[in-house]
Order: structure tokens, then C-alpha cells, then sequence
């Protein structure tokens, strides 16, 4: 769907989805080939989170501003402030009434409120609207890096720590954002050697996290993942974040919001469990195998899921 253009189709939307699972397919082989090795996950996720991910924000926040770019803004940080305090509310809620022990609680609600927007968002909308969705992807997840670098560590500390600003403001996606921003509002633009740059080095985001992705399902041991499956409180979490809660964004509809912006706003906020979720579990001792689990269950989920949601949506605005 380009912006002022007519929507794809859901076989359309579906056949452009394919070359994203089929990069997934090649990091599941690589990982079973051993041409990655074990430690090649993290390194891929260094990779991104530091280097081609912000480079990829500052590639495409280098547009014109305008006053419906502006427009564009107020919209998206709306409804990300909306969806993410819900899903906080909905996160809370939920986490009073599960019978888990505590060591999972936690995990448990970040499964529901933090999803993998930076990774795997990026690469749908990119996929799905070129330069204009990482714009779009980049101003929705304004918010969103604010809270998982400040809520979702307070969900596995609560009172025992305070929230560390260098970590909050010095992380590469809030920096990148700030800094792209900043870039929108002034009179000058980056230098063209240095701007291609950031597109070649940026566009590995696409590929790189579908492979890392594919990396992730091939460690999966089938025995776990049957007996985690099971769980209903994993099924709660992945149909909570892949569904229930990015079609409560529906009610911006009434609100006359764009409709390639609520596209936008709906694949972005249903993107499966974030991988951060078990780093933070590792790194504060509750549940990491529960957290990995989560995350890759909604992760598999998730292949199904956003064809629906984009069907979902398609099905409403005609």
C-alpha cells in the first residue's frame, strides 16, 4: 500500500510477505547447516541494533518536513500512546490473576506488551510501503523505545532499582530517532556520499532480522516448544499482542485517521513478543527459557497473524 494510492490486495499483501518468510527460511537452514554458529544470534542482533537499524532511521527520516508529516506525527504517537497504555492496563490485569510463579510474572506481561517492532516491523512496512513505512514504523515507535527501555525493565525490577536515564536516552533507536528528527527540522540535509551510506548499510535491517529470526526457530528444540505449547498462558500472551489488542486500534476509524497510517499503526503494534523480553529475563534472573518460549510461539504465530490483520483491516474500510 503506497501512501494516497490504492490498498494491495490481501493476495497481494500475502505474495509480498513471501520473500520475508522465505529470508527466515535461509537463516532456519543456515542455523541447521551450522554455517551460523551458536553464537551467531547475538552477534546478528549487535549487528542491528547498533549499526544498520539506526542507520536505516536516519536514511528515511531524511525527508522534507511539512505540515502533513506533522499531521502525520500527531497521529501515530496517538495511537501508539493509546495501544501501549492499554496494553500496559491489559499486561497489569492479567498478571494479578495468573497462577505462575513469580519468576515468570513478569515475563508474562512483557510477552503482552512489548512486541518485536524495531526487527520485524521495520522489515514488514518497508516491505509494504518502501522508505515512507520506516518513516511511518520510526515515528509509531517513538513512544514505544521510551517505554521498553524504562517500563519493561521496571516490570522485572518493580522497587528494587530505578530506571537508568544514560540507558534510557543513549540506546542507538532513541538516539538514531532524535537525532533523524532533529535533521527533519533543519534547514540542511546529511551529505550525499553519507546519506548513501546510511540507505546501503540500512536496508540489511530487512534481511538480517528475517534471518535472525529463522536462527532463533532452528534452536528450538521440538520437545520444549510441544511442551511449552501447552501453556495457556503463552496462548494468552501471543493472542493478545498478535490480535486482540492491535484491532483495539480500530476505534481510530471514528477519529477519521488515514487509513494507510492505521495500517501502519495495527502491523506494527501486531508484531509478535520482543526478543528483549528474554534478555531482560536473563540479565534480572526471572524465567529466561519461559521468555524464549513466548517469544518464539508468537514468533511462529505471527506468519499467520498479520495476513489477518491486514485482511481484518481491509475488509473493514470497504
Amino acid at each position: 500500500m503506497k501512501e494516497g494510492g490504492r490498498p494491495l490486495s490481501v493476495s497481494a499483501f500475502i505474495l509480498t510477505m513471501v520473500p520475508l518468510y522465505l529470508m527466515a527460511l535461509i537463516g532456519f537452514t543456515a542455523r541447521k547447516m551450522n554455517i551460523l554458529s551458536s553464537n551467531a544470534n547475538p552477534v546478528i542482533t549487535q549487528l542491528m541494533l547498533y549499526m544498520t537499524l539506526p542507520a536505516l532511521i536516519l536514511f528515511s527520516l531524511n525527508t522534507t518536513f511539512s505540515i502533513e508529516l506533522l499531521v502525520d506525527l500527531t497521529w501515530l504517537v496517538a495511537m501508539s500512546v493509546f495501544v501501549m497504555t492499554l496494553s500496559i492496563a491489559v499486561g497489569a490485569w492479567l498478571r494479578k490473576r495468573a497462577e505462575l510463579p513469580d519468576g515468570q510474572k513478569s515475563v508474562y506481561e512483557s510477552l503482552i506488551v512489548f512486541g518485536n517492532q524495531g526487527f520485524i516491523g521495520f522489515a514488514v512496512c518497508f516491505m509494504l510501503m518502501g522508505q515512507q513505512g520506516v518513516v511511518y514504523v520510526t515515528l509509531f515507535n517513538i513512544f514505544y523505545l521510551i517505554l521498553i527501555w524504562s517500563y519493561g525493565i521496571y516490570l522485572f525490577t518493580r522497587h528494587e532499582t530505578t530506571v537508568d536515564c544514560r540507558r534510557l536516552f543513549l540506546n542507538p533507536g532513541i538516539l538514531a530517532t532524535l537525532v533523524g528528527l532533529a535533521m527533519l527540522f533543519l534547514p540542511f540535509s546529511w551529505p550525499d556520499m553519507l546519506l548513501r551510506t546510511f540507505e546501503d548499510v540500512g536496508k540489511m535491517t530487512v534481511p538480517l532480522s528475517m534471518i535472525l529470526i529463522g536462527s532463533l526457530l532452528a534452536d528450538t528444540r521440538v520437545a520444549d516448544f510441544k511442551y511449552y505449547s501447552r501453556n495457556l498462558y503463552i496462548w494468552t500472551a501471543s493472542l493478545m499482542k498478535l490480535l486482540i489488542l492491535p484491532l483495539s486500534l480500530l476505534v481510530f476509524l471514528f477519529l477519521q485517521v488515514p487509513e494507510h497510517l492505521l495500517l501502519i499503526a495495527m502491523l506494527t503494534a501486531g508484531m509478535p513478543s520482543a526478543t528483549t523480553t528474554t534478555v531482560y529475563a536473563h540479565r534480572f534472573g526471572a524465567d529466561a527459557v519461559f521468555a524464549s518460549y513466548g517469544v518464539i510461539h508468537s514468533t511462529i504465530l505471527c506468519m499467520l497473524t498479520i495476513p489477518l490483520l491486514y485482511s481484518l483491516l481491509q475488509w473493514v474500510i470497504t
